[in-house]
């Protein structure tokens, strides 16, 4: 079955007010430490996840000085292009402010696709740390269970069908880990709690 969607439906925008910028980092950060703890990570690492999942696009908070995004409209080119920087400056943002570098590599590498094919590096596979692997898959999730200007948010089940679609991109194991984490009744209630339909 093939869903119909857009290469902007698995990122975020930088005109999502500070409103849905601070949920969707919040289900990003949830969900990471529900992946992390399925995958058996130690308690560190779970948290060092959870507090990239909620800072992972403030790289955005500088760009919307640069680029302005009708309501509307999506992305023309040349501004899809300044938006893909939001990964690399929200890693000079966190460095500067001292955070560790398992929080800053996640930032920074959030937009990496296991098949190389990601940015802001184009790293294949193992080259992309594990916890950038592990937000890639939640901000994906987080972002299509979203409303967008352009479309209403899809339910969960759509959305894991569309993940399901675009799995290349995904480390199998952290996909299949994130899909157990799906299913279970701890994320349905964080996600009704934060308004997202199941």
């Amino acid at each position: 079955m093939s869903l119909s969607y857009g290469i902007h439906d698995t990122e975020t925008t930088i005109q999502d007010s500070l409103g849905d910028a601070i949920s969707h980092g919040m289900i990003v950060s949830n969900l990471a430490y529900l992946v992390g703890k399925e995958l058996k990570l130690s308690e560190e690492e779970c948290y060092n996840l959870a507090v990239a999942g909620m800072l992972h696009d403030i790289g955005k908070l500088r760009l919307r000085s640069y680029v302005y995004e009708e309501k509307e409209a999506k992305l023309n080119i040349d501004e899809l292009r300044y938006v893909r920087l939001h990964s690399t400056l929200g890693y000079a943002i966190l460095k500067e402010q001292g955070y560790p570098d398992e929080v800053t590599n996640a930032v920074l590498y959030h937009h990496e696709n296991i098949d190389g094919t990601g940015y802001p590096n184009n790293l294949v596979g193992e080259a992309i740390p594990l916890s950038a692997r592990i937000l890639r898959v939640c901000d994906a999730f987080g972002a299509l269970v979203s409303n967008r200007p352009y479309r209403e948010a899809f339910d969960i089940e759509t959305a894991l069908m569309i993940m399901i679609e675009e799995v290349k991109c995904f480390d199998m194991k952290v996909f299949l880990a994130f899909q157990k984490v799906s299913m279970s009744v701890q994320m349905r209630l964080m996600l009704k709690d934060m308004g997202i339909r199941n």
